[in-house]
């Protein structure tokens, strides 16, 4: 079962990344999802990297610590809606986008993480 999570998120990452190749930015979010992807594959295998782990969970911290300005200006705007169309009309759909896309990536890397840890008896 474990195994089959992994894979999924492994999967489900590389669909991310694939997406991102026509992003106005692809080569940071591409290997962003990438990343978590092999790190997803690995973990599959019962291979965990914890140091680079580690890294990718500072590195979303800190790109995530840089969106928070956009993601609070946009609740207190109402929390209009991002998912109107794919075309982020308005700089704060991309902002909060992105925001969203690095939690989730947190997430993953936060249960990686924690599965990486040696089991107690």
């Amino acid at each position: 079962m474990k195994k089959a999570i992994h894979i999924a998120l492994a999967l489900l990452f590389a669909v991310f990344a694939y997406i991102q190749l026509n992003d106005p930015d692809p080569e940071w979010w591409f290997t962003y999802y990438a990343v978590i992807s092999v790190l997803c594959a690995l973990a599959a295998t019962g291979r965990f990297v914890r140091s680079a782990l580690i890294g990718m969970i500072i590195i979303t911290l800190i790109w995530a610590a840089i969106l928070v300005p956009e993601f609070v200006a946009w609740a207190r705007m109402g929390a209009p809606t991002i998912v109107g169309s794919m075309k982020a009309e308005a700089p704060h759909i991309e902002f909060v986008r992105e925001f969203l896309g690095l939690l989730i990536g947190l997430f993953t890397l936060l249960f990686l993480l924690r599965r990486s840890r040696p089991a107690t008896t």
